[in-house]
């Protein structure tokens, strides 16, 4: 296995682990929410506006796979959908009360995952963490290219 090889595969286990030692954690102060959700409020408590195109985009869904999530979160109380005085075609979600403390929930337990692998990320010099995400930028790029080359289209 050459270099290449080993740094994708190196990067999927590494994510598998991750996912693997989160998920008991997550699904147990999440009861109820699917992960799907869980990112989708995660997404609207972030960004300001958020639309389905835009979580589309932001979660790589589909535009009609986030209308579902969306229409379930609103029927839970989770979310809410507006529209701004000027422009009367477009709708937009925020979170209710209730969707602010599924967003807080999860925030806490990032924050619990971040404590936890502390002493690692501590031994990365600066150097270290900018050829990583140096690095993590241009493979990101390459697939955006990728992607677009093959017409696939997210939405």
């Amino acid at each position: 296995m050459n270099k290449q090889e080993q740094v994708i595969m190196d990067f999927r286990d590494l994510f598998n682990k991750m996912a693997w030692l989160n998920k008991n954690k997550m699904e147990d102060s999440l009861k109820g929410h699917k992960p799907s959700e869980v990112h989708c409020i995660e997404c609207i408590g972030r960004n300001a506006d958020s639309n389905v195109t835009k979580l589309a985009e932001s979660l790589y869904m589909t535009r009609g796979a986030i209308s579902k999530i969306t229409k379930k979160l609103m029927e839970k109380g989770l979310i809410e959908s507006y529209q701004k005085p000027d422009n009367k075609k477009e709708v937009y979600f925020r979170l209710t009360e209730q969707g602010k403390v599924i967003y807080k929930i999860h925030e806490e337990l990032h924050n619990e995952f971040k404590e936890r692998d502390k002493a690692v990320f501590e031994q990365v010099t600066e150097e270290q963490f900018d050829m990583m995400l140096s690095f993590m930028e241009k493979y990101s790029r390459h697939l955006d290219a990728e992607i677009k080359k093959q017409g696939i289209d997210m939405n």
